[in-house]
Formats: structure tokens, C-alpha cells, sequence
């Protein structure tokens, strides 16, 4: 989804719109899974990276701006528990118990004008 909305600066109200948010790139060059007894699965993710493009809209009192921009995430570390209980039917279902996130580098070039 677009993500809008404002902040209060030292510029005064500043208006921003983030849309067609498109993900170019996704990297997981280590993941694994484990069983936990009695618990579930936990998943572990390392070094994971994130590409992805956007348009940008940013307007103040003083200028307006507009583009596009690709940002690039890495560094990105996850550990999530997911338990796995059976129900009252026999049907299993997974519910998240625990998570845990971590990125390192954020890299964003901004294309546009103000």
C-alpha cells in the first residue's frame, strides 16, 4: 500500500506520499529451520537484502519535490517461533509467538526535482 501522511519540522508541516512501492530484489543467502519440542519451528534468517522502487512526493511551505527512488536494505536478520498447536478438530494451525528483526545498511538514491 502508499504510505502517507505528515511530520512537524523545523521546516513546518511536511507532507509526503510514498506510492507503486514495487520490490525489485530479495536475498536469503542463509535460512534455515529447526524444530523446537513441544513448541514448533524456529526460523532463522542472516544477511538478507531488499531492493525495491518507489515513487516519492514531499511538499513544505518553502518547496515541493517529487521522483522516484530505489532503496536497498542489507544486513537484515530475522529470528521468528512459530508454534504449531493441533486443534479441537485435529487440524493444526501456525500462530507467530515470538520475532525478531535487525537491518545493518539502508541505501537510498533519490531521482527527481524540487
Amino acid at each position: 500500500p502508499d504510505l502517507s501522511g505528515y511530520e512537524k519540522s523545523g521546516l513546518g508541516n511536511v507532507n509526503y506520499n510514498i506510492s507503486r512501492i514495487h520490490i525489485t530484489a530479495v536475498e536469503f543467502p542463509s535460512a534455515s529451520i529447526s524444530l523446537i519440542p513441544q513448541t514448533g519451528i524456529k526460523l532463522v534468517i542472516e544477511n538478507a537484502s531488499l531492493t525495491f522502487d518507489t515513487n516519492w512526493n514531499i511538499r513544505t511551505w518553502m518547496f515541493k519535490g517529487n521522483g522516484r527512488s530505489t532503496v536497498y536494505i542489507s544486513k537484515v536478520f530475522v529470528t521468528a517461533v512459530f508454534s504449531i498447536p493441533l486443534g479441537n478438530t485435529g487440524h493444526t494451525s501456525i500462530s507467530l509467538t515470538s520475532c525478531r528483526t535487525t537491518s545493518g545498511d539502508i541505501d537510498i538514491r533519490l531521482n527527481g526535482k524540487s
